[in-house]
């Protein structure tokens, strides 16, 4: 049967885990080794919800993969490694192998314990790689740019946006409300050629660079809770970097609301928790302080960890 929220007051606590990204650039390596950029966490917390950090690759129930720039064969998506124990917001991290095995368990058992996951741009890609199990991507032309959405006729009863207000749907349909910051992306010619793809997501919206049609919205069929945005909410009311592919206006911001509080709640389904208290408390990102960096990153806030 469907899993809904519970009332549990455990579906209130719900933590999230962000797996850090290694450090590529020299600026960032004086302040540490891997980071988390901030407006991701505040994205997760606007929205109720706790953030977990956590570097020794082990995997977290409630799963998103954020944006950035890394390889999806070498970097850490694909060495992540160990237990599953709880909810996971994360950078850059799940093997190929555990997301074949959790797309079995899924096909196999829908009474399961909730495991949402979400892509964010790079994410959004890995999401299309590890089902697919192929590199589909194309170039476009799609770097810091803002855009509207073309919605497909999947999107009317779509779980993404089945709570978004229809006069904010319509902005969605004709304002550039969503940042692109991507030199890849999945073609929709690509994407009906792949029968593991057309049977695993439904597309909600697709965009053009001019020349190429792309999935920038998709989520899981068969009430799977996977996600992917090939844009970044995240960014309209957390970045504030001076480019023009963010848009910072009130229905800008809205969008980014909406996006959040679905992503948590469908998190609260999930019951998985940390053995023990004392266990989460240290991987609370509370225990880190962020560095404002503007002057040296795309990022207004970055939180280091040595």
């Amino acid at each position: 049967g469907q899993v809904t929220a519970s009332t549990n007051r455990l579906s209130f606590l719900v933590p999230l885990g962000i797996l850090a990204q290694k450090t590529r650039f020299k600026t960032f390596r004086k302040y540490g080794r891997s980071y988390i950029a901030a407006s991701y966490v505040k994205f997760v917390e606007s929205a109720g919800a706790r953030v977990l950090f956590t570097c020794n690759n082990t995997l977290f129930f409630r799963v998103l993969f954020p944006g950035g720039g890394a390889s999806l064969s070498t970097s850490q998506y694909a060495r992540v490694k160990g237990p599953v124990h709880i909810n996971m917001y994360l950078n850059y991290s799940m093997s190929t192998r555990f997301l074949t095995f959790l797309l079995l368990i899924f096909k196999s058992n829908d009474k399961i314990d909730y495991f949402p996951v979400w892509g964010t741009c790079l994410g959004h890609q890995a999401l299309t790689y590890f089902t697919s199990e192929k590199n589909l991507l194309v170039r476009t032309k799609t770097g810091n740019i803002s855009l509207p959405l073309t919605f497909t006729t999947a999107a009317k009863d779509s779980r993404m946006f089945q709570n978004f207000p229809d006069d904010l749907l319509q902005k969605l349909a004709t304002e550039p409300l969503t940042a692109h910051f991507h030199k890849w992306s999945l073609s929709m010619k690509d994407f009906r050629k792949n029968e593991k793809l057309r049977n695993f997501y439904k597309v909600l919206t697709t965009n053009t660079d001019g020349k190429i049609e792309f999935a920038s919205t998709m989520e899981g069929t068969y009430k799977y809770p996977f996600y992917g945005v090939q844009w970044h909410p995240e960014k309209n009311p957390f970045e504030w970097k001076n480019v023009s592919g963010i848009p910072h206006s009130p229905s800008a911001v809205k969008v980014t609301y909406y996006l959040a509080d679905f992503l948590v709640n469908e998190a609260r389904k999930s019951l998985h928790h940390f053995p023990s208290k004392d266990e989460e408390a240290e991987a609370l990102i509370y225990n880190y302080v962020p560095v404002f960096s503007s002057a040296f990153s795309v990022y207004q806030q970055i939180y280091f960890f040595a």
